[in-house]
């Protein structure tokens, strides 16, 4: 238990003006009292009060108030015992918990103390040391662009091998445990050892500004080739942010976060003016790097690597777009470049507008997974819902799964419902924080991927996992059910022959299918039915169907592969011209009912079938174009966009009205 004599001198030692200044603007009003906007509800007028003279505050809106460790636990989260030790660490005080479960080791000042003196020793070893070892630091620092200016004001320091640091701060009164305890030093053999050594550092601060911890890069080919702090009593990766303690003020300025994977990446954005950025420590972007940066932003955008670690990355952290006030956005640089290798061939202002056109973090994710996806045929979008729904999974619970399930089933032509269903279903899996720290090389590439083998491209993973010993589940079999929903229309089934183990396993997934898709396979394998028949009756319309936007690829090269073929093709030898093209085509051509269902003629069968496939295609496009719309970040190319829906719909009002319905 934390006693309340140490509670007492925590309350004491914390400025409650400039706690709350660190979040929320005060103007001083009426003597010594300050106001401002309530941190904790939305308003315009201020009603939020602070009276340094008596330590407390007041909300007039909300009705929230109370003393430093009220507001502590409202705006960090926290319960009574963790704001008492926040505020602590703020104030630089060691608090006896005592008890078995109380802290054991060095105070947590002196392990700071010890790193803060550490800090001190490196940066003096680069700026002033002497030697083929400083001066190799001294050209890699360079090398990237960093004068002696910006490695001072960023405390970057040298590992000389030569100069014992455990030495030094044993002679300025650190012991071995403290050492030991500040992973400044390791006990091998009974004799201290540095940890770090011939490496360049760059030291890791806490909120105050203080340090805890050390990120070192070698400059040869020694291994390890990163090493940072291990977990310890003042640093905890998960927890902090590398230049935390510079962005935070123009964080709460600008109202947003940029979120960079490298070290270097960080200290460049700052040298361009982009002063609100910080980076995860070794780490994927854990959910308390969430919660930190959304006290002091509206916004996080996520400036991930556009290469597939920068990907998992992303698709990492999605699952915390719920767990945060904050809107997760995120921006990918072009040429999968880092912002170091960005800013230094282009500029801040290019960076500015990479910025301006940032892009939600779901709708990103989405379109990547999908992107590394074959989707020309329904089955293939099918396998590929089991992926999305995997990823998802962590949002199974969320108010907005409607939504998400809706944007999902636009994009694979799947039913809402079932996306949803599958969602739920889906295992949640467990996020992979440990990574080796990103301290990139002279060509921006210096990741690794950590522990175990990198991450499977989208691409890699639609080819393996559950699927391999299922069927190939790329076709729709030529039994399943589907008519057109459309007014004075009904097919009956689209064919009646076998289909294998495929056509057994497939028709209950194929259900996911949305009825608009559904409708669209029957009338494009209606439309090819009829085309192997008669290849010259389609002949006239082929220019029309030339802008056809397909359900499954394979419809169109049988289409395409029919009607290359020379006029006067028989039936037989057009079946033969699509097999060709397509080894399914013998299992597609006959799929088609309508033909054998109408009492019309041929001719009006093929205009009918040729203006139901267009209808189906133009709805198809209507769907994709409406989608983009929410994406779109330029007004001009949202006005193009909506020129054509309206183009669009009238050519299908037009076919529609041209449609016999008997």
């Amino acid at each position: 238990m934390i006693s309340d004599e140490d509670k007492e001198r925590v309350r004491q030692a914390t400025d409650i003006v400039a706690l709350v200044s660190e979040t929320v603007v005060l103007r001083p009003r009426g003597g010594n009292d300050f106001w401002g906007c309530c941190p904790f509800h939305h308003e315009k007028s201020p009603s939020f009060h602070v009276t340094p003279s008596t330590g407390l505050w007041h909300c007039f809106g909300c009705h929230a108030g109370g003393d430093v460790f009220d507001y502590v636990m409202r705006r960090e989260g926290l319960d009574f015992l963790d704001a008492v030790r926040y505020l602590a660490e703020r104030a630089h005080i060691d608090i006896d918990e005592g008890g078995p479960a109380g802290r054991r080791g060095p105070k947590r000042t002196r392990v700071i103390d010890a790193l803060e003196a550490a800090q001190e020793a490196f940066s003096l070893r680069l700026m002033r040391g002497r030697g083929a070892g400083a001066d190799e630091a001294r050209r890699y620092f360079a090398s990237r662009g960093f004068n002696s200016g910006i490695c001072a004001r960023w405390h970057l320091g040298y590992a000389d091998p030569l100069v014992s640091l455990c030495r030094e701060l044993q002679q300025r009164g650190f012991t071995r445990d403290e050492l030991i305890a500040a992973d400044l030093a390791s006990n091998r053999g009974g004799r201290l050892r540095d940890q770090f050594y011939n490496r360049v550092m760059f030291p890791i601060h806490d909120e105050q500004g203080r340090c805890i911890g050390f990120g070192g890069r070698v400059m040869g080919d020694a291994k390890p080739k990163y090493l940072n702090t291990r977990e310890t009593s003042v640093f905890h990766k998960s927890k902090h942010l590398f230049a935390f303690d510079y962005a935070k003020e123009s964080i709460t300025a600008k109202g947003y976060a940029i979120v960079c994977e490298g070290y270097m990446d960080v200290i460049s954005m700052h040298e361009a003016g982009f002063t609100n950025a910080v980076a995860a420590l070794g780490t994927a972007l854990s959910l308390d790097h969430v919660k930190t940066l959304s006290r002091f932003a509206k916004t996080i955008v996520c400036m991930f690597d556009g290469d597939a670690a920068g990907q998992h990355a992303a698709e990492a952290s999605l699952r915390y777009i719920e767990s945060t006030t904050a809107a997760l956005s995120c921006v990918v640089l072009p040429d999968n470049q880092d912002p170091d290798e960005f800013l230094k061939a282009h500029g801040a202002d290019a960076m500015a507008d990479q910025l301006r056109h940032t892009r939600p973090l779901l709708d990103f994710v989405l379109d990547k997974k999908l992107d590394g996806y074959d989707l020309s045929s329904p089955g293939l979008r099918l396998r590929a819902l089991e992926e999305i729904a995997r990823l998802l999974a962590p949002l199974k619970h969320s108010y907005l799964l409607d939504s998400y399930a809706q944007q999902v089933a636009g994009r694979l032509g799947a039913e809402a419902s079932v996306v949803k269903e599958r969602i739920r279903s889906a295992p949640i899996e467990r996020v992979e924080e440990e990574r080796e720290p990103v301290l990139r090389d002279g060509s921006g590439r210096g990741r690794a991927q950590g522990r175990g083998d990198a991450p499977q491209s989208a691409a890699q993973s639609s080819k393996a996992g559950p699927y391999e010993d299922m069927p190939p589940y790329d076709d729709v079999p030529p039994d399943y059910d589907g008519g057109y929903v459309d007014e004075g229309y009904d097919a009956g089934p689209v064919g009646a022959s076998g289909g294998g183990a495929l056509a057994q396993e497939a028709p209950a997934s194929l259900a996911a299918l949305s009825p608009e898709e559904r409708t669209q396979l029957t009338a494009e394998r209606n439309l090819l039915t009829m085309l192997a028949d008669h290849p010259d009756l389609f002949r006239p319309y082929a220019d029309r169907i030339a802008t056809f936007t397909w359900a499954d690829a394979r419809h169109q090269t049988i289409a395409w592969a029919i009607l290359a073929t020379p006029e006067g093709t028989s039936p037989a030898d057009a079946v033969v011209a699509a097999s060709r093209a397509c080894t399914d085509a013998p299992r597609i051509l006959p799929s088609g009912a309508f033909a054998a269902t109408s009492s019309w003629d041929a001719e009006k069968n093929v205009e009918f079938v040729v203006n139901e496939a267009e209808i189906r295609s133009i709805d198809r496009r209507v769907a994709t174009l409406t989608a983009s719309l929410q994406a779109s970040g330029s007004d001009a190319d949202s006005l193009d966009v909506l020129r054509e829906l309206d183009d669009l719909r009238k050519r299908r009002r037009e076919l529609r009205a041209a449609q016999p319905l008997e």
